[in-house]
């Protein structure tokens, strides 16, 4: 009996220290965790570079801002373009781009009309290298040189790209007054979102867009349906986290009081943005800019991070050195980097 209870003291003995050893070894394992690793609960799995050191403070700024037709110096043979080829016009322009993106300084820069990445990341590398810019995204045309892209300073997650979806193209011939239904998806290359990782108590989906051009109700139509496609984005994720902050920027070629910005900031969804500029805040043409077509757009749940006055439309040279770089003007804008809601 005595024997018994010798050996069951002993096998006691041992299944403690073997539970004593595994948490000994837990906790080991939890102090070792990387530091730099990212995971709010939107965002398992997904961590920042091991190495990345969070530099940006208790601001964040933003920089939109459509360059007009900015080209390498290298033909794309799947661009069938004379403005790509040639490399039309761009004396001295990546110059003055550099000295302008030092000026403003900017934590994420989103470029629209730009060729590609790739040239973005040459600029940032031979020229701004001092800036901190290590995160590149775009969602470029496999045919088109007219592309949206982005730099940061901050991490950036999972991008959606909306390249292959077809939107709705509905409007009213203004000649015949008969009703038009079409669709089309040449242009929405030119939208994309992409997860913004500030820190590890901060985040936000970010959306770059260039939207049609010209007047007339088919091209406005063609906006139309961009940005409903858009608002059905905004509604699933906001389904998903109804506190998900989201900021959309970029040249919607659409003034503030036009159908397709109205029906952007308002309606049933609960995809709700705010324009925070006056009407009379303009940003084309640079030179003489007589009405605002850029935006930088926050959700109701990222408009209390927006530092008070800090959106703006920016000039960085003289008003003939401006038009020279670009047709348009940049917009920018800080948002704090805690989320107040």
């Amino acid at each position: 009996m005595f024997r018994n209870i010798a050996v069951l003291g002993i096998l006691l003995m041992l299944i403690t220290g073997c539970l004593q050893t595994t948490t000994q070894n837990d906790e080991v394992k939890q102090s070792n965790k990387p530091k730099s690793e990212f995971k709010p609960e939107s965002n398992k799995g997904i961590v920042t570079p091991r190495n990345y050191e969070d530099k940006t403070g208790d601001t964040l700024k933003i920089l939109s801002w459509n360059v007009e037709h900015f080209v390498d110096g290298y033909d794309n043979p799947y661009t069938n373009n004379k403005r790509e080829d040639k490399s039309e016009n761009m004396q001295g322009r990546v110059e003055l781009l550099v000295e302008a993106l030092k000026q403003a300084d900017a934590d994420i820069v989103v470029l629209q009309e730009f060729e590609h990445v790739q040239f973005l990341k040459d600029i940032s590398k031979n020229y701004l290298s001092d800036m901190g810019y290590a995160f590149f995204a775009d969602n470029e045309s496999p045919n088109w040189y007219m592309n949206v892209v982005v730099m940061s300073r901050v991490p950036l997650g999972i991008i959606y790209g909306y390249g292959s979806v077809t939107t709705p193209v509905e409007y009213t011939d203004q000649e015949t007054g008969e009703q038009q239904y079409e669709t089309q998806n040449r242009i929405n290359t030119r939208l994309w979102s992409v997860d913004v990782l500030v820190n590890d108590n901060y985040s936000f989906l970010l959306t770059g867009l260039h939207l049609k051009a010209g007047r007339g109700a088919r091209n406005e139509a063609m906006r139309m349906g961009q940005i409903k496609f858009l608002k059905g984005q905004y509604e699933r994720f906001l389904n998903e986290d109804p506190d998900k902050n989201i900021l959309v920027v970029g040249d919607f070629n659409a003034t503030p009081d036009s159908d397709e910005l109205q029906f952007m900031l308002n309606g049933d969804s609960p995809a709700q943005f705010i324009d925070n500029l006056p009407e009379n805040v303009f940003s084309h043409p640079a030179k003489a800019p007589k009405w605002r077509i850029d935006h930088i757009l926050p959700n109701t749940n990222m408009q209390p991070e927006l530092v008070e006055n800090s959106m703006q439309v920016k000039y960085y040279f003289d008003k003939e050195t401006q038009d020279n770089l670009a047709d348009h003007l940049p917009l920018v804008a800080k948002f704090l980097t805690t989320d107040l809601n």
